[in-house]
């Protein structure tokens, strides 16, 4: 059984203003790292690469924490593992 909380978030002006980059990079990073494995899904998570694309292309990712672009790629890499072995995908960020 799978059990679900609701949760509610009342931030102040500046807690909203570093949450909504937050959960933009977050969503594009998932968006992104799903498209990078569709071209090529037998290669390894694409982790290791967010250091260049910071440097080069990139540079807003900056301007949040790592860990949101860390935890995105790795919700990405296992929804797209358990999409081709047939699993459930746990989906929570939405495009």
């Amino acid at each position: 059984m799978i059990l679900a909380k609701k949760v509610r978030l009342y931030p102040s002006e500046l807690q909203e203003q570093k949450l909504w980059p937050s959960v933009g990079t977050a969503r594009f990073i998932y968006n992104w790292t799903l498209a990078k494995q569709e071209d090529n899904f037998k290669n390894r998570c694409f982790k290791e690469k967010m250091p260049q694309l910071k440097k080069r292309e990139l540079s807003w990712l900056n301007e949040v924490s790592n860990n949101f672009a860390k935890q995105a790629v790795k919700d990405a890499c296992d929804a797209y593992k358990k999409y081709f072995k047939g699993q459930q995908i746990n989906q929570h960020i939405k495009a």
